[in-house]
């Protein structure tokens, strides 16, 4: 089997924590925040995972044929130049993040509909009660919803940003500040291997991320159910 069609489109993100901590060759590894943040705007930007860990594969290789013995790959930002690479290298042949979304999911049609649920019973604890109601609803049809994983997918997306745009407003201006200085120290060592562009998406998925932590909300996404 080629490699690319045993990945499971939902499995993006331990698709690619495991597979760095495999490259790395120690064993368990702890993702940084920059480093979930940079998975998640790889995913949104729609970067094949198979770009994804090529890119691992390259970075690595590159490292070794440096001979930078003693000097250790900590974090993915260190493979952006390379999975920036792969991914304009197979664009045209890559499938799209719809048409995996197609496969056969990670999940079970009870695991869907409890996934749903339990974000519903988060969200209204969060006073979201709109969000929740229609989660409720989604949960009542999870069974013709798993039929369609790409448009519900696209429906919690919107939910989540939805709920973003409502803690956004509540951050203070040091709040902002001093998010964005911790983002800053995590970046500094591989600022130069961003583009202008990547940068602001990072610092967007960064803070995203801060939101949802800081404001106890539920990842609605199908990439979170586990």
């Amino acid at each position: 089997m080629n490699e690319s069609e045993s990945f499971n489109y939902f499995n993006y993100f331990t698709e690619v924590e495991e597979h760095f901590q495999r490259v790395r060759g120690t064993g368990l590894f702890l993702m940084s925040p920059l480093d979930w943040a940079l998975i998640e705007s790889w995913k949104n930007a729609g970067i094949p995972l198979e770009a994804v860990l090529r890119g691992i594969d390259a970075a690595f290789e590159k490292s070794r044929t440096k001979k930078q013995l003693g000097r250790r790959i900590n974090s993915l930002a260190y493979c952006a130049q390379a999975v920036a690479e792969e991914a304009q290298a197979i664009a045209k042949g890559a499938p799209s993040p719809a048409a995996a979304a197609e496969g056969e999911a990670p999940f079970s049609v009870d695991e869907l509909r409890n996934h749903l649920t339990e974000s519903a019973a988060k969200t209204r604890a969060k006073g979201f009660n709109e969000v929740a109601d229609t989660l409720d609803r989604l949960a009542g049809d999870a069974e013709t919803q798993s039929k369609n994983l790409e448009d519900l997918e696209q429906r919690l997306t919107a939910l989540e940003e939805h709920l973003l745009n409502q803690a956004r407003v509540s951050l203070t201006p040091e709040q902002v500040y001093e998010h964005r200085r911790e983002l800053d120290g995590y970046l500094r060592p591989y600022r130069s291997k961003f583009t202008a562009d990547q940068l602001a998406r990072l610092e967007r998925q960064f803070l995203d991320r801060r939101l949802f932590e800081i404001f106890l909300l539920p990842r609605l996404s199908l990439f979170y159910l586990r």
